[in-house]
């Protein structure tokens, strides 16, 4: 368990409005703030942050707890993991000798694991069964250096060669699957999952080998072969090359498609430059770059599936806040070859001279259109019309219009008249989706249909609910509350565990806030617990109201139900009747 005084340090320097912006773009309202759901897909914001009780919930898909939940479900963290992420940031050293679960000795033994495998494909890569990957490399312009500085090796063309290797250094079979370094066997053992590639060891942001990706060297399998999913990797919340990019002095990050491309980048004197993991670009890679940047250059290849994957990131940029640039590259297919064929020189030109997200729009539009004929004009314009409807800046359209009415020579006025008419559609065309996407709130809300006892006894549950949101509120009031209430009195199985750990603290004189709460309660009672904090009316409880939720829950077990009524026996009756009537005296 962690010692209370550190637990009371982290909470005095962790600030949830702070940790939260890291990921998610907040709009203050009030005193609370709001942003789009970092864990569901949303158009409209449903997520948000309360500073006084520091926590968080969302009205759509129901998750919620305090800073340290947050960081766990964001980053796919333990518990632990979590704390120890937000110490780092606050500038505070974890206790030594704290309980920790399984997990975290089963991911510090991967990223062991990780490390040895990638000494030895660097160490196979400069030893005389790399002499044909280290020819590949060399006539791909990489230097020696550059190799070092990447830690690049390669996994020969055997079935064992790694495998063999870790378990001489003592990891077992189970723990090289877990990696995703070997492959299970059909009839039992296993495999080495890399042969005959130039490995790439993916690092993460503490410098720990958590993933490696290859580039084959043969004509067998596909041309590059990615980690799986690992307790320390996640290839769709990761990104190549970041932790050097992290600490660039240049203002904006190069997005690349592949690491060739990161790589070759770097050693031509960028050192902004990242990429994705063998997958299109991830709502979640995307809130990671808008943690170390405002502006992104996109450098896809300028084949047909590098524009799809241009247009894809730039929608997925639009809800980050980040400014989008695009990198259009002239007489090359990729980065790697226009730095090889004009040098960094170049590439600094081409960087400078990248457009905007709006403008690549534009030009992608005119390049589907004749635009010498009128009919090729007429339908860009159409296109054009609907692109500037779907940008909410009234000064980014008046601006994009005015340019390309010039350019064409055609009358503003009659396109202004069809995007006013585009711009009525969309925003009533808004209005319907709002409304679909606010039918799981009020479902949720209205009928708690995740709680059964909830539906059954609404009356009760409430009570219980403002009775837990005032002891968090005001722990003090535990001297009193805890003489009169008892947690088998509550009705709800969930809202039970949750007053039982909220007493369990406040008995033993210890705060019964979120970031204590945490630590006891699971991910489910976390998002319980933040729900009703932030259910109206669970603010300013005072201590009379207090008293009569006490009664209205004490009362569930003496009041009966019509059909109870009904099939009692005469003189149960009578006992009944005169119980309520004494109660009315």
């Amino acid at each position: 368990m962690l010692p209370e005084t550190f637990l009371n340090e982290l909470r005095y320097n962790t600030d949830i409005e702070q940790v939260i912006s890291r990921y998610v773009q907040l709009r203050r309202r009030g005193r609370n703030l709001t942003g789009l759901c970092p864990f569901h897909s949303e158009k409209t914001p449903s997520f948000t942050v309360y500073p006084d009780t520091q926590s968080f919930y969302c009205f759509g898909c129901g998750a919620g707890g305090d800073a340290i939940t947050f960081m766990r479900k964001i980053e796919n963290l333990d518990y632990m993991e979590a704390v120890r992420t937000l110490a780092e940031r606050a500038g505070m050293a974890v206790p030594e000798g704290t309980v920790d679960d399984g997990s975290r000795q089963q991911k510090a033994r991967i990223l062991e694991l990780n490390r040895a495998a990638a000494r030895h494909f660097h160490q196979n890569l400069m030893s005389d069964m790399g002499r044909g990957a280290r020819s590949y490399l060399v006539e791909r312009g990489l230097t020696k250096a550059t190799v070092v500085r990447f830690g690049i090796g390669f996994a020969p063309e055997s079935w064992d060669d790694l495998r063999d290797h870790l378990r001489g250094k003592g990891f077992t079979d189970q723990e090289m699957i877990a990696a995703a370094l070997v492959n299970p066997g059909k009839n039992g053992g296993c495999y080495d999952a890399f042969r005959n590639r130039v490995i790439f060891p993916i690092i993460d942001l503490r410098g720990g080998v958590i993933a490696f990706g290859g580039r084959n060297l043969g004509e067998k399998g596909p041309k590059y072969l990615n980690s799986g999913d690992t307790p320390v990797f996640k290839k769709s919340r990761n990104l190549f090359a970041l932790n050097f990019a992290k600490n660039t002095k240049r203002p904006e990050l190069i997005l690349c498609e592949g690491y060739m491309d990161v790589v070759s980048v770097h050693q031509g004197g960028f050192d902004n430059a990242v990429a994705t993991l063998g997958t299109s670009l991830t709502p979640e890679q995307a809130k990671l770059i808008s943690n170390y940047t405002k502006t992104v250059v996109l450098s896809y290849d300028s084949d047909g599936a590098g524009q799809t994957a241009t247009k894809r990131a730039i929608a997925i940029f639009e809800d980050t806040g980040v400014k989008v640039r695009v990198l259009s590259i002239p007489d090359a297919k990729d980065p790697d070859e226009f730095l090889k064929k004009f040098g960094p020189q170049r590439f600094e030109l081409l960087l400078e001279g990248s457009a905007g997200a709006i403008d690549f729009e534009i030009q992608k539009l005119k390049k589907g259109y004749d635009m010498d004929s009128p009919e090729g004009r007429v339908g860009f314009l159409q296109d054009f019309v609907r692109l500037m409807a779907g940008i909410p800046s009234p000064i980014q359209r008046e601006v994009y219009l005015s340019k390309v009415c010039r350019e064409l020579e055609v009358d503003k006025q009659a396109v202004a008249l069809q995007l006013e008419t585009a711009l009525r559609r969309k925003k009533n065309g808004e209005k319907k989706r709002d409304a679909r996407e606010l039918r799981p709130f009020t479902a949720r809300q209205a009928s708690a249909k995740t709680d059964i006892e909830k539906q059954k006894h609404p009356k009760y549950v409430l009570a219980e609910e403002r009775l837990i949101a005032y002891l968090v509120r005001d722990p003090g009031a535990w001297d009193w509350v805890g003489r009169e209430v008892t947690a088998e009195e509550l009705i709800s199985p969930r809202d039970r565990e949750i007053f039982q750990a909220v007493a369990a603290r406040l008995s033993d004189g210890l705060a019964a806030d979120m970031m204590s709460l945490s630590g006891v309660l699971g991910e489910e009672a976390m998002a319980r617990l933040s729900e009703i904090l932030a259910s109206p009316g669970g603010e300013n409880i005072s201590a009379r109201e207090a008293e009569d939720y006490i009664r209205t829950l004490k009362s569930f077990y003496t009041e009966k139900t019509k059909e109870q009524v009904g099939s009692m026996e005469e003189e149960d009756l009578r006992s009944y009747i005169a119980s309520i009537a004494a109660k009315k005296k």
